[in-house]
């Protein structure tokens, strides 16, 4: 298990703006270099949506599907929450995404996420945390700048 947890502050955006952001499943691949993102459900997002993030160049690359287990948007919760499960061949866990009112009208956001990549031993989880923090945080900073 490589858990780890990111935190950014969005001045300039609502806890809204950033959730919209952050939520867009489509989006994210404009910010991740060599992913396409397929949502396999209807909109709007609910518990129980689907999408599937695959990475890779051609037949070269990996299928990463997840599904929507918690669904908590603003301005009905604050935080705004949702959960994610990661059910692929390769990688499995959650990710748990969290937007908070951060003074005087932005947003904070919490990302915390448990990877584990099958085949891959214990020992290489520290690895696997620092390529995941640095990966999943240029995504994140591309998310709530782009």
């Amino acid at each position: 298990m490589a858990l780890f947890q990111l935190e950014r502050v969005a001045p300039r955006l609502s806890v809204d703006q950033t959730w919209q952001r952050l939520t867009d499943w489509p989006r994210h691949a404009d910010v991740t270099p060599l992913t396409r993102i397929t949502v396999l459900t209807e909109p709007p997002t609910h518990e129980g949506t689907a999408f599937v993030g695959r990475t890779g160049a051609g037949t070269l690359g990996f299928d990463d599907p997840m599904e929507v287990t918690a669904w908590e948007p603003p301005p009905d919760h604050t935080p705004a929450r949702c959960r994610l499960e990661k059910h692929g061949r390769l990688l499995r866990g959650w990710v748990e995404i969290r937007v908070h009112p951060h003074p005087p009208g932005g947003a904070r956001v919490v990302w915390q996420e448990d990877l584990r990549v099958r085949g891959f031993p214990r020992l290489l989880d520290p690895a696997v945390r620092t390529g995941a923090r640095r990966a999943y945080g240029y995504a994140l900073d591309r998310l709530l700048t782009a």
